[in-house]
C-alpha cells in the first residue's frame, strides 16, 4: 500500500506518462446529430451519441474528432452550423432519443473557429438537447430545444433563446417539469416563425412513459417572445399524444409537416402556417417506434419533397402522401441535413454512424471509418496476440486484434462473432473459436436470446434458456426474465460449466444444450415493475426494458461455488455452496431500485468483493462503489475522489496487486492505490466517454467504451510500481515491462507529407504524420486501430529539471553499451528520439535496435537499409542518469511465442545482421574516405595552378582520381537519383551488402545457409575494393604527397568523416 505522501505524489504527475491506445473497430455507433458547412462543399460534422464531435474535410472519406479536450461529457444530441458564418457552430449535449442507457449532457458548447476550439456557453442542467436552430443572418441569435432530464422532473427544459451568442439565455417556452422540447424548426424565409414539439416523456428504472397530456405543438411568429399552442387545431389528431416531429418547407411559405404519435398517428400537413391540418399519410411504416424516431425534414427547394426517418429512411415527392424507401448504410435513422442551396448534398445520421451523399441519397459514404462503436462488455481470448471481443449496440458482436504485424489494426483484421448487439460476451477458455453472447432483439426466438458462435464454421447456434417470443407482453408474462445485458460467465474452475443469469441463475455443462436453475428468484420482482413498457399511446415491448433481473453475477476465482449476484432492483445475494443456499447481503443503506452494475470478487481474498452501483435511472447520478471484506456481512462506500455526478458502472481489482482498483464511470476511468479509500483519474489521453466494462489481460487494462470503441492501457506493471511508492528521490526510473519482439510491417512505405494511404504492402491504412512542438513525430491513424509501441517503454520520474540533462543508456546484460540517448538537442540529421525532461513522469520508447550502419551522404540506394538490427531475445539493461545519479533496471526482450526458431537460431540471425552492419559501415567509411582523398587531391591541383609545378601536380593527381573513381563505381551507384533509376542502373556492392540485412531480418528465423554464402561472396568482393583503396593510399597517394611536400604545401590527411 502507498502511504499518504506517496498517494499525493501520484496526484502530482506520476500518471502523466500513462497512455491509452484505441484499437478500434472503425465501425460507427449511433449518430442523432449531423450538419454540413454551407460554404465548403466537402466539410461536414456529426455528433456521436457518446463520442463527441467529428469533422470531415473530404466528404466523409475520413473523419477526425475535433472536440476531445474541450467537452466534459460525450453525448451529442444536436449540432448546427451558422449559415451566415460557418466558423460558428453550436453543439447541444445529451441525445433526446432516450434509450434506457443514454448518457447525459452538460448544456451547449460553441466554436467560433470551425471546430478547432470549444467553450461551454451554459444550460448545463438541460441534460438532453434535441435541436439547435440558428438565425440565418445572425449567428448570435440561437434557439435550443431542451428535452430536460430523462429520468426525472426538472425545470431546465423547453425552448431557450440567446441573442448574444450564448452569453445569456432566456427560457421562452416552458410546458412543465416533466415535458421538454423534442423538436424545433425555424422558417428560414421568415426566421421569426418557429414551431416547437413538446414531449411529455419520462423514464423510470423499469419503463418508458412515452406520452402524456403535456405533449403538443407550439408556434411563435415573433421570434419566441410569445407562443401559441396549436396542438388541437383543426385536422390534428385528438386525444393523448406522444412524440412529435415538425418541419417547415423553405420552398413554400406556410407549408408545415408534423409526424405525430397519437391514436390516429401519421404525417400531417398544413399549408396555412399551422392553422389547419390534414392527415396525408397514415402508413405505420412511417410511424415505427415513435419515441425513438419521429424525425421529419423538408427539402429546401422542392415543396413536394419531405423525408421521414425511422427504422428506414423514407422520401416523399408528393407532399407527404406516399413514401418510398431510400437505402442507407445502416438502419435506425435519426438526423438529416440537406444543403439549403444544393439538395443533392446531404449528411445523414443513423445507428451505424454518419454518411454523406452528393447525389441526393443514391449513394453514401462509408460508416466503416468512425471509431465510435458503443460496447457493453469486453473480454479477451487466449491467443497471442490476444483478440478483444464485445457486443456493439445496434450492430453485431465483434472480434478485434489487440495488435497486428501490419503496424496498425485495420478494419479488415476484425470480424463479427455473431449477430449479438446487446450484452455480455464470453470466449471459451480453451477454444477461442467458441464465443457466447447475449442477443436480445438481434436473433431468432425470445426470452433472453443467447448465441453460440463457432468461428470455424461461421455458424451461430441459439442456446437461449427459454426461447419463447414475448413481443407485446410485459415481463410479468415471461417464464424467466432476462434484461438487455444479462450476465454470462464460464466458471473459472471448470471450463465445461457455463452460467447465465435472468431473474434466476442457470447452469449448463454442455454449452447451452440444456440448462438447470440453481437459484430462486434473486430480485424483488415487484409486479408494478414488470408491466409492459411504453405507452400510454404506444407500447415498446422489445424486452430491452425487462426489469427485476440479475444484472451482475460472478463466481470467485479463488473458491469454487462462491457466487455473488446483484439485481437491477437493488438486491445483493451470495451463495457459498454452488447455489444450494443463498443469503441476502444487500447493504442496509441501499435505496430501492439501486442497480448493481458490476460485482468483482477479489482475486486475492475470497471474503472480499467490490460493487459498482448506480441510481441514474432514478435521476440520482452519485458515484456508488462498495467493498466488503467479510462475505457481504458488512459493506463500506469507497467513492471518495470520484466526481459528483460521474456515476459508476464497473470496478476491477488488479490480479497482480491487492488493493489496486480500477473503476469505469460515465466519463472515464479512475484508479485507486489504497483499496478504494481514494480515487484519482486515470484518463490522460483517453477521451471523455462512458466506460461500461474493464478487464485485465496479461497486465493490460482493456476498456469497453460506449461511444469510442475499445481502448487498451498497456503494461500495468508501471502502475504497480506507483502503488508501491517511489521514495523521496529527485529522479526515479521505473522497471520497464518485458517486451515481446513482434515483426513489423512487410515492405514499409516511407511516409510523405499530407495523408498517407498505405503503411506497408498489405497494410492499407490511412494516416498523417506531424511534428509536435517538442520535435516528436506524432502519427494519427484515420481508419485503423493503434498497435502498442514497437519497443521498450521506459518511464522515469523527475521532480525537477536536472542542470546537466538526462541520459538513458541501453546495454546488454554484461553491461556492454548498445546505445545512449540524451536530452540534449539532436545533431543535424539525427533521427534519434530526445529524452524528455518534464517535471513529473516522462516516457521514452527504445525501438530495440542497435546503432545504424554508417551512411554515405546523398546515397539514396541505401537510405532505408542502414537501420541497425533488432536486439536478440534476452536480458538487457537501461540506466537513467540525472543529476549525477544513475539508476539501472533489467528487462527482458522475449521472442514471439508463435515462432519456432530457437534462441540459438535467433542469435545466429543477430550475429549475421551485426556482421553485415559492421561490414556496411566499414564500406561506407571507406567510400567517405575515398571521396575525401579525391576532394583534397582536386583542391591541391586547383591551388597549384599558378605554381611552376602545376603540371606535375596535375599529372600526379590524374591517376589517383581515375583509380579512386573506378573503385567508387564498384562500391556505390553514383548516378542513382531516385526510384526511376532502380531498374536501369546496375546495383553496386554497398547496396548488395545492405540487402542481405533485409533478407536476414525478414522473419524470426535462422538465416538460410545460402545467405551466409552470399554474404561471404559479396563481402569478399567488397574487401578487394577496400584493399584497392588502401593500395592507392600506400602507393599513388604516398607518391603524390611526397610531391606536395616538395612543393612545401600542406599534406593530404585522409578522413572517413563525411
Amino acid at each position: 500500500m502507498t502511504n499518504q505522501n506517496d498517494s499525493n505524489r501520484v496526484d502530482s504527475g506520476l500518471l502523466g506518462a500513462v497512455r491509452w491506445r484505441s484499437i478500434g473497430p472503425h465501425r460507427g455507433g449511433r449518430v442523432v446529430a449531423v450538419a454540413g458547412d454551407p460554404v465548403h462543399s466537402t466539410v461536414f460534422y456529426f455528433g456521436a451519441c457518446a463520442g463527441g464531435v467529428w469533422k470531415t474535410y473530404d466528404g466523409g472519406t475520413y473523419w477526425e474528432n475535433v472536440s476531445d479536450g474541450f467537452l466534459e461529457t460525450s453525448a451529442v444530441g444536436a449540432i448546427a452550423v451558422a449559415d451566415s458564418d460557418p466558423n460558428v457552430i453550436y453543439v447541444g449535449m445529451g441525445e433526446a432519443c432516450i434509450r434506457g442507457n443514454i448518457s447525459y449532457g452538460d448544456g451547449v458548447y460553441k466554436s467560433t473557429d470551425a471546430g478547432k476550439t470549444w467553450v461551454n456557453v451554459g444550460l448545463q442542467d438541460t441534460r438532453h438537447i434535441s435541436r439547435i436552430r440558428i438565425h440565418p443572418q445572425n449567428p448570435d441569435i440561437v434557439y435550443v430545444a431542451a428535452l430536460g432530464h430523462a429520468f426525472g422532473p426538472n425545470s431546465d427544459r423547453g425552448v431557450f433563446r440567446s441573442i448574444d451568442g450564448g452569453a445569456t439565455w432566456e427560457k421562452v417556452l416552458y410546458r412543465s417539469e416533466k415535458a421538454g422540447a423534442a423538436d424545433l424548426i425555424m422558417d428560414i424565409q421568415n426566421p421569426r416563425v418557429l414551431f416547437a414539439a413538446i414531449w411529455d416523456a419520462m423514464r423510470t428504472p423499469w419503463s418508458l412513459i412515452g406520452s402524456g397530456p403535456d405533449s403538443g405543438i407550439f408556434r411563435t411568429t415573433d421570434g419566441g417572445d410569445t407562443w401559441t399552442e396549436i396542438t388541437d387545431y383543426p385536422g390534428l389528431p385528438t386525444g393523448l399524444k406522444g412524440r412529435i416531429g415538425v418541419t417547415t418547407s423553405p420552398a413554400r411559405a406556410g407549408r408545415v409537416w408534423a409526424t405525430v404519435e397519437a391514436e390516429a398517428r401519421g404525417v400531417y400537413r398544413s399549408d396555412d402556417n399551422g392553422d389547419t391540418w390534414e392527415l396525408v399519410c397514415d402508413s405505420h411504416d412511417i410511424q415505427g417506434r415513435p419515441w425513438y424516431y419521429q424525425h421529419i425534414f423538408a427539402d429546401p427547394k422542392d415543396p413536394e419533397t419531405v423525408w421521414v426517418l425511422n427504422y428506414s429512411c423514407w422520401k416523399s415527392i408528393d407532399g407527404g402522401k406516399t413514401f418510398n424507401q431510400v437505402t442507407t448504410p445502416h438502419g435506425d435513422n435519426h438526423d438529416l441535413w440537406i444543403d439549403p442551396r444544393n439538395p443533392l448534398r446531404m449528411i445523414e445520421g443513423n445507428d451505424g454512424g454518419a454518411n454523406v451523399s452528393f447525389n441526393g441519397g443514391d449513394t453514401w459514404s462509408t460508416i466503416y471509418n468512425q471509431p465510435t462503436a458503443q460496447f457493453y462488455h469486453v473480454r479477451p481470448d487466449t491467443q497471442f496476440p490476444y483478440r478483444v471481443y464485445g457486443t456493439q449496440q445496434d450492430n453485431s458482436a465483434i472480434s478485434v486484434p489487440s495488435r497486428t504485424h501490419k503496424g496498425a489494426i485495420p478494419w479488415g483484421d476484425c470480424y463479427p462473432v455473431g449477430t449479438s448487439e446487446s450484452g455480455f460476451i464470453v470466449v471459451h477458455p480453451n477454444d477461442p473459436n467458441i464465443v457466447i453472447s447475449g442477443s436480445i432483439g438481434s436473433s431468432a426466438g425470445g426470452g433472453g436470446n443467447m448465441l453460440l458462435y463457432n468461428h470455424r464454421t461461421g455458424q451461430q447456434r441459439i442456446i437461449t434458456v427459454w426461447p419463447e417470443l414475448y413481443y407485446g407482453y410485459g415481463a410479468e408474462a415471461h417464464k424467466y426474465r432476462f434484461q438487455w445485458t444479462y450476465p454470462i460467465q464460464f466458471s473459472p474452475h471448470d471450463s465445461d460449466v457455463l452460467y447465465v443469469a435472468g431473474n434466476l441463475l442457470f447452469r449448463s455443462t454442455n454449452l447451452g444444450n440444456s440448462w438447470e436453475a440453481i437459484s430462486p428468484d434473486l430480485t424483488r420482482g415487484d409486479p408494478e415493475t414488470l408491466k409492459a413498457s411504453g405507452g400510454p399511446v404506444t407500447l415498446d415491448t422489445t424486452n430491452a426494458e425487462t426489469y427485476g433481473t440479475i444484472f451482475a453475477f460472478a463466481e470467485s476465482s479463488l473458491q469454487q461455488g462462491l457466487f455473488w449476484a446483484g439485481s437491477d432492483d437493488g438486491l445483493v445475494h451470495i451463495s457459498q455452496d454452488g447455489g444450494k443456499q443463498w443469503d441476502d447481503i444487500t447493504p442496509s443503506e441501499f435505496q430501492e431500485w439501486t442497480l448493481i452494475s458490476m460485482i468483482e470478487p477479489s482475486p486475492h481474498d475470497p471474503r472480499t468483493a467490490y460493487m459498482a452501483c448506480t441510481r441514474y435511472k432514478s435521476d440520482d447520478t452519485r458515484p456508488m462503489l462498495y467493498k466488503t471484506n467479510d462475505y457481504g456481512k458488512t459493506w463500506v462506500g469507497i467513492s471518495n475522489g470520484i466526481r459528483e455526478g460521474d456515476y459508476t458502472r464497473v470496478i476491477r481489482e488488479d490480479p497482480s496487486c491487492r488493493g489496486l482498483l480500477y473503476a469505469g464511470t460515465e466519463t472515464g476511468v479512475y484508479v485507486s492505490f489504497d483499496d478504494g479509500d481514494n480515487w484519482r483519474e486515470l484518463q490522460t489521453n483517453l477521451p471523455v466517454v462512458p466506460i461500461y466494462d474493464l478487464w485485465i489481460k496479461d497486465n493490460d487494462l482493456l476498456a469497453a467504451t460506449h461511444g469510442r470503441s475499445f481502448w487498451i492501457l498497456d503494461d500495468l506493471t508501471q502502475i504497480h510500481q506507483l502503488q508501491r511508492g517511489l521514495g523521496g528521490e529527485s529522479s526515479f526510473l521505473l522497471k520497464p515491462g518485458n517486451v515481446i519482439r513482434m515483426p513489423g510491417p512487410r515492405s514499409p512505405v516511407r511516409p510523405s507529407s499530407g495523408k498517407n494511404y498505405q503503411l506497408a504492402l498489405g497494410a492499407n491504412v490511412a494516416y498523417v504524420d506531424s511534428k509536435k512542438a517538442n520535435g516528436d513525430i506524432e502519427r494519427k491513424l484515420l481508419d485503423a486501430g493503434e498497435n502498442p509501441p514497437n519497443g521498450v517503454v521506459v518511464n522515469y520520474f523527475l521532480s525537477e529539471i536536472p542542470n546537466d540533462g538526462v541520459t538513458l543508456t541501453f546495454s546488454e546484460s554484461n553491461g556492454k553499451i548498445i546505445k545512449a540517448f540524451s536530452s540534449e538537442p539532436p545533431q543535424e540529421g539525427s533521427t534519434d528520439p530526445v529524452v524528455r525532461t518534464n517535471i513529473g513522469m516522462n516516457r521514452f520508447v527504445w525501438n530495440m535496435r542497435y546503432p545504424d550502419a554508417h551512411k554515405v551522404p546523398g546515397d539514396k540506394t541505401t537510405d532505408d537499409s542502414v537501420i541497425g538490427p533488432l536486439a536478440a531475445p534476452g536480458v538487457y539493461q537501461v540506466t537513467l542518469t540525472a543529476a549525477d545519479i544513475a539508476q539501472t533496471h533489467e528487462f527482458e526482450i522475449a521472442k514471439d511465442p508463435r515462432v519456432d526458431a530457437s534462441q540459438e537460431d535467433l542469435q545466429s540471425q543477430f550475429d549475421l545482421l551485426i556482421e553485415v552492419r559492421d561490414s556496411l559501415s566499414e564500406t561506407h567509411d571507406y567510400i567517405n574516405r575515398l571521396r575525401n582523398i579525391r576532394q583534397q587531391v582536386a583542391q591541391w591541383v586547383d591551388r597549384a595552378k599558378n605554381h611552376s609545378a602545376a603540371q606535375a601536380v596535375a599529372d600526379g593527381a590524374g591517376p589517383i582520381t581515375e583509380r579512386l573513381t573506378e573503385i567508387e563505381n564498384e562500391l556505390i551507384q553514383v548516378n542513382f537519383t531516385g526510384p526511376g533509376d532502380r531498374l536501369t542502373l546496375k546495383t553496386k556492392l554497398n547496396r548488395k551488402l545492405s540487402e542481405i540485412s533485409a533478407v536476414a531480418a525478414a522473419a524470426d528465423y535462422r538465416p538460410p545457409e545460402q545467405l551466409f554464402d552470399v554474404f561471404g561472396d559479396i563481402n569478399a568482393r567488397v574487401g578487394v575494393q577496400l584493399q584497392n583503396i588502401r593500395d592507392v593510399e600506400t602507393d599513388e597517394l604516398s607518391q603524390f604527397m611526397n610531391l606536395v611536400q616538395e612543393l612545401d604545401l600542406p599534406p593530404i590527411i585522409p578522413s572517413s568523416t563525411p
